[in-house]
């Protein structure tokens, strides 16, 4: 493997010095659309007004275009730069990742890095346990993982290609291999991102090493990753990028494991308070996780619509224009959405959920012949901005019930994510406009 194909994730500093030497210039011109660059990133740039003059120069223009990139200083980016050209010398000269000195497992939320880690040169065995804890039943019970099989199966088995027997295969062999891991393996590695997809399923592998720990546990958690687009998770990440967050990998602490444990119970109780209390709170071994979980609790209905943050948000973007189940998925992953945690199929079943409530908050239309679910045109209906603007509370048209963890949302009474105090309250009663009935 030679070939060193394009990603916005690989970064061409020449390029960038060109990109520099251009924002400059238009900085001198007066352009806006430059002038808006710096005001957005430079710090000693002012919300409105004339740039100051000591602004226009090269060396501004370059932290300018090191911050947009997700680094502090042309420096740093210029290190980088070094850093991932040197990881990928390695990777090519076949200087193998040092996973080899000790029986070795890569737990990650899904398959997307397992080619990359083999490019990169590792070795050790690796185990998918995909199971999205963030959306579905989330049970304290014996038959949990019954349970998520069911609504694995009926949420997202056609569009998986798997019936229920073999999502329930699926699950099974996978907490099997949790639960074995740390008996197996010398040393595990976690590979995971901040959302809450991934921060979730990390809670569940804590808690179960918690209770047997292997001789040594590291963590992988990326918040971002320097690059030409916004990061959303280590799949988008070349070869060489996973190598170097090999290299920043962090031993798990006893603080980390029981943090794990008591989210893990957390997410399963039918009362959501002591979940948003560990957000609030904080978790200083995890920071990461507490921002994941206060992202997971906002999924409750919020206060004054009744709309999950994921329902205002595609309704948001309904209100602005009409657009594709694909159009509304891509703008919230890549512009709206404050911790991208969804797959297509998410939003897919979001939207589908929303479609089923009593009266319509959006229409939906084919405008070709491709009928394939992610170029259906949605547009919103006056009911729909109604919802939006708290005029009509959305649990009032009596959409579809729907478990988030170990919490079932199904009318009034229910337990409501109240914005203003960053807090679940317990809601007795539902409003609604005299029309809908």
């Amino acid at each position: 493997m030679t070939d060193r194909p394009a990603s916005p994730f690989r970064i061409n500093l020449e390029q960038q010095r060109k990109r520099a030497k251009d924002l400059l210039k238009g900085l001198r011109a007066g352009d806006a659309d430059a002038q808006q660059r710096f005001r957005v990133q430079h710090p000693k740039a002012v919300a409105q007004g004339a740039m100051p003059d000591d602004l226009a120069r090269l060396s501004e223009a370059q932290l300018v275009i090191a911050r947009e990139l997700g680094l502090p200083s042309w420096p740093k980016l210029k290190a980088h730069v070094e850093a991932m050209d040197q990881a990928w010398d390695r990777i090519i000269s076949g200087d193998a990742a040092d996973d080899r000195g000790m029986a070795t497992l890569h737990i990650r939320c899904g398959s997307d890095i397992t080619p990359s880690l083999r490019q990169a040169g590792f070795a050790g065995d690796f185990l998918e346990y995909s199971d999205p804890l963030c959306q579905g039943p989330v049970l304290d019970a014996p038959d949990w993982l019954e349970r998520r099989a069911d609504f694995l199966a009926e949420s997202y088995g056609e569009g998986v290609g798997r019936n229920r027997a073999q999502i329930a295969g699926d699950l099974a062999a996978a907490e099997a291999g949790l639960r074995s891991a740390a008996e197996r393996y010398e040393r595990i590695i976690l590979w995971f991102e901040h959302d809450s997809y991934d921060q979730l399923i990390l809670a569940r592998c804590l808690a179960q090493f918690a209770e047997a720990a292997p001789a040594r546990l590291d963590l992988v958690s990326a918040a971002g990753y320097p690059g030409a687009m916004r990061f959303i998770g280590l799949g988008q990440l070349p070869p060489e990028a996973l190598r170097l967050l090999w290299d920043a990998r962090a031993p798990v602490s006893e603080d980390a494991l029981q943090a794990g444990r008591a989210v893990w119970d957390a997410l399963r109780a039918p009362d959501p308070r002591p979940l948003a209390g560990l957000a609030a709170a904080g978790i200083p071994a995890l920071p990461q996780l507490g921002a994941a979980l206060r992202r997971h609790c906002q999924e409750l209905p919020w206060t004054g619509t009744g709309l999950s943050l994921t329902e205002r948000l595609i309704l948001e973007l309904l209100a602005e224009r009409p657009r594709t189940v694909g159009e509304a998925y891509a703008a919230l992953m890549m512009e709206r959405e404050p911790l991208p945690w969804l797959t297509d199929l998410m939003i897919r079943s979001i939207v589908e959920a929303m479609k089923a409530a009593r009266a319509p908050v959006f229409t939906g239309a084919f405008a070709g012949e491709d009928r394939h679910w992610p170029q259906e045109r949605l547009t919103i209906t006056p009911l729909g901005r109604a919802v939006l603007a708290g005029e009509v509370d959305w649990l009032s048209l009596h959409p579809p019930a729907h478990w988030l963890g170990g919490v079932r949302i199904a009318g009034a009474p229910c337990w409501r994510w109240d914005a203003a105090t960053a807090s679940v309250v317990e809601c007795q009663a539902l409003f609604a406009s005299d029309s809908i009935t």
